[in-house]
């Protein structure tokens, strides 16, 4: 579990003064804490965030990338993680691993959270103690032994540790069929958790057919909706989760652009529904997207489907392209658009000021657990 710092008593009046000020005053003063502090501090912004966020942050990525560079940092003491909750918990594992504290003689890096309402709600669909009844459920019917478990990288430091606990392992967007590669020269089957879509997305590449990808419900009453036989027939268990912004994408979309926008490249992250990503021309990680993006011909069509404020910035940062959002519903994430430099200067100024808010510590135990299911990934090639 994470254990959360204390806060002052109201934190909506202690944001109060700082929700009053204009942005250029707000950046000042950020600033001034960047200066005092020096290469003490990381920021990190994630994708997702604004721009004024990302404009103030001295590492821009997705959250494994982030959390392993602040990691690898020796000067970092302190890390303010514009993003969600689970990311944070991945910086405070990855910055505070037993040989990291070694070297800086036992000092921690204290990891922030700016706004602790930045959740995830993926993340939120797989909660630990139903993950721990659904492990248990499953080895009333097929060996236990026999299930490797992979947990999303976007999911709480408890499913990490389970994972760990277990001989699972974490994946990314990026390495999801590596990761199940590695998995199935262990075990015959799969549990992955949060997000279906990436499980399934990933496990249908690999020739696994859709009907041994049975979809595991935590909220029915037994085997999570299944007959036992549809288990025994298993190779991947899917959780039923999925990312808000990603479930939004549909078919109809892809079809509806390729009308309106003759030539053009349907691009979209993995998160997606299954229909969408077998109509998609490209489809992977956040980075991949920008990458694609970045080294694409001038003139290039794209409709991408992944988070609003990331497709805009791709749109403003190549006017050289053309770049449209593949949804005609607006499609953010709402979680991680709490961030705002109100926030993130109340959180540098009561750091530099010896009185962290929102600090993210996840306990030692829980942390060790999920190191060893994080070093699993690294190790894989």
């Amino acid at each position: 579990m994470s254990i959360v710092s204390s806060r002052p008593t109201s934190a909506k009046d202690a944001l109060a003064p700082y929700k009053s000020l204009d942005n250029e005053t707000l950046q000042a003063r950020i600033a001034a804490v960047r200066a005092s502090l020096g290469s003490r501090l990381l920021i990190l912004g994630h994708h997702y965030q604004q721009d004024e966020v990302l404009a103030m942050s001295d590492l821009r990525g997705d959250s494994y990338q982030l959390s392993k560079m602040a990691a690898e940092s020796g000067d970092c003491r302190a890390i303010a993680f514009c993003g969600v909750h689970f990311m944070a918990e991945t910086a405070d594992i990855l910055a505070n691993q037993p040989a990291k504290l070694a070297a800086r003689g036992g000092q921690r890096v204290t990891v922030v959270l700016p706004d602790l309402a930045a959740g995830c709600s993926m993340a939120d669909m797989a909660a630990i103690d139903q993950v721990e009844g659904a492990w248990e459920e499953l080895g009333e019917v097929i060996d236990a032994a026999d299930i490797t478990p992979v947990t999303y990288i976007n999911s709480a430091a408890s499913l990490k540790a389970f994972c760990g606990r277990h001989g699972g392992i974490v994946c990314t967007s990026s390495n999801a069929r590596a990761v199940l590669e590695w998995a199935f020269q262990r075990t015959s089957r799969v549990l992955f958790f949060p997000d279906q879509h990436l499980g399934r997305n990933t496990a249908k590449a690999m020739g696994i057919p859709l009907e041994q990808m049975p979809v595991w419900d935590p909220h029915q009453e037994s085997l999570g909706g299944n007959t036992p036989e549809s288990l025994r027939a298993s190779k991947v268990l899917l959780w039923r989760g999925h990312c808000s912004v990603h479930q939004m994408f549909t078919a109809a979309h892809v079809d509806l652009f390729r009308v309106k926008v003759p030539g053009v490249k349907i691009l979209v992250h993995p998160e997606c529904p299954m229909e969408v990503v077998d109509k998609a021309d490209v489809q992977g990680s956040t980075g991949k997207i920008i990458r694609e993006v970045e080294t694409a011909p001038p003139g290039t069509k794209w409709a991408i489907g992944t988070e609003l404020h990331l497709v805009n910035r791709l749109k403003e940062e190549h006017p050289e392209q053309e770049i449209h959002f593949l949804s005609p519903v607006v499609c953010m994430c709402a979680t991680m658009y709490r961030i705002d430099l109100a926030h993130l200067c109340w959180s540098l100024e009561s750091l530099a000021a010896g009185t962290a808010v929102n600090v993210i510590r996840v306990d030692d135990e829980t942390s060790r657990l999920a190191l060893l299911a994080l070093e699993r990934m690294l190790a894989v090639k």
